[in-house]
């Protein structure tokens, strides 16, 4: 039966396979058609999208609550509907400036010429989102790439298939499927998406499968920009107050029950103040959550998989010493898979707690004896998506940031500079390639064209060969004189 079953699933997989080709050739050639939309065009697209998105946000709620087991109606509009809508309201404002043809200098042995630089469309994006924030990956960089004048092919992660629905819905009342179209399907039809020879593909997900889309992408030589994760690391400074500091990180880290790329990954603190560090973190937990059971403020792990991924974790780091503690003393509970965050003291680097993403309610807390030490320490693992410093003190401040990379930084703040429209959001190194936020974004899923135009003199008769008997030597000797 096994054997029948695998012949049957790769016929499907094949014919999806041919179903995106198919696809991706219809958007070709409507792109053809019309390679340069108008600003006006422009606008009108993301306008539909807007007003779509807004139609069906109670659906959406609706959807990723089924999908997840249990995800806050708050966390879906301030994470996934909002960042989208105030997206699109920031590209239809400055879309006209962007477009603009830049004039550039001319040098001088062009002259007399003018030189430009036009931003043309790339053509047909392809957009692979991910589980955790389905709405944010995808339809984020669908308002750069419609921004930027492009057709989009979207594939939805398997994993969320009520909300695959309604995102089929909102797109389909908003385009027609010659503009943008949406997929889902299981991981090998996202090996083959993403083999797919596109103008550009944007991935958000981890950095191993990031690997995978990125190898897939060089067959064609298509230009990718993945965002990725990786461990971000909360430098609590010896100037912060712990009390302090904990009210400004906690929340960053139960968002969508730490399910979040640019989610707290582990804290460094002055060493001696783990302890307060926890007191600090279990008790501003438990006035956020006080019926964390029935609370619909806080998100369930999405799936069984990760459910036993993060048991699977805490049991490793209990087994090699480290002292975990619930955040509110409860347990995780299978059924719901509700989980407060699980505090870890004494982890080492053997643990799997200190070496993979954790995206999820557990938080390892480690002390350092100076900022130099904690700043080595983030420089020898891999350069992360987000990095946050709490401090007031300015030279604290500076040093950080000179002596780290991340793909972004918030100060005595987390998560919230990716909330920032007018700033490129992306990684560095392990934690992603390239930006889809704002002019950065429009730029990347643009191509930068020069054009140089000449008038009806033409200089180029001067010197053309014979060069001994035209202006070209002298020319070329006055230029390189010493």
């Amino acid at each position: 039966g096994r054997d029948i079953m695998s012949a049957q699933e790769q016929v499907v997989v094949e014919d999806q396979a041919c179903e995106f080709a198919l696809q991706l050739k219809k958007q070709q050639q409507a792109y053809l058609a019309n390679p340069m939309p108008s600003a006006d065009e422009r606008i009108a697209r993301l306008k539909r999208l807007r007003k779509s998105l807004l139609a069906h946000q109670d659906e959406l709620i609706e959807s990723l609550n089924k999908d997840f087991g249990r995800r806050s109606p708050e966390e879906t509009l301030l994470l996934d509907v909002l960042p989208n809508i105030n997206n699109i309201d920031y590209c239809v404002k400055r879309l006209k400036k962007w477009m603009k043809t830049e004039t550039r200098h001319t040098d001088l042995l062009v002259r007399p010429a003018k030189v430009e630089l036009m931003y043309q469309p790339v053509g047909v994006v392809g957009i692979i989102g991910a589980w955790n924030g389905p709405i944010i990956v995808t339809f984020g960089p669908l308002v750069t790439a419609l921004a930027a004048g492009n057709s989009a092919m979207i594939k939805m992660s398997e994993f969320n298939p009520e909300t695959n629905k309604v995102a089929k819905k909102i797109i389909a009342e908003a385009f027609d499927d010659s503009l943008v179209s949406i997929f889902d399907g299981e991981a090998e039809a996202s090996a083959r998406f993403s083999a797919l020879p596109f103008n550009h593909l944007m991935f958000t997900g981890s950095t191993a499968v990031g690997r995978h889309v990125m190898r897939a992408a060089s067959a064609n030589l298509v230009p990718v920009t993945l965002e990725l994760g990786g461990k971000c690391p909360v430098i609590v400074c010896p100037d912060m107050d712990i009390d302090d500091a904990v009210s400004r990180f906690i929340y960053g880290k139960c968002a969508n029950s730490g399910q979040i790329c640019l989610s707290p990954d582990y804290i460094l603190c002055p060493e001696g103040k783990e302890q307060a560090v926890v007191d600090a973190y279990c008790k501003r937990f438990k006035e956020m959550f006080p019926a964390f059971s029935s609370t619909t403020d806080h998100s369930s792990v999405h799936s069984e998989r990760h459910f036993q991924r993060l048991q699977e974790i805490l049991s490793d780091a209990k087994a090699k010493g480290a002292t975990v503690i619930s955040a509110n003393g409860q347990e995780p509970d299978p059924k719901t898979r509700m989980m407060p965050t699980h505090l870890v003291l004494n982890a080492t680097e053997d643990m799997i707690v200190m070496q993979e993403e954790i995206f999820g309610p557990i938080l390892p807390i480690k002390g350092y004896k100076s900022v130099e030490e904690a700043v080595s320490y983030i420089n020898q693992g891999g350069r992360p998506l987000g990095l946050y410093i709490m401090s007031f003190d300015k030279t604290t401040q500076d040093y950080i940031l000179n002596h780290t990379h991340s793909g972004g930084v918030s100060i005595n703040e987390v998560v919230s500079h990716a909330l920032c429209d007018d700033v490129p959001f992306g990684g560095v190194g392990d934690s992603g390639i390239g930006h889809y936020h704002g002019h950065e974004g429009f730029k990347a899923m643009s191509k930068a064209k020069t054009v140089l135009k000449r008038g009806k003199f033409y200089p180029g008769k001067f010197t053309a060969p014979p060069y001994d008997k035209g202006f070209l030597r002298p020319i070329l000797k006055w230029l390189l004189r010493q």
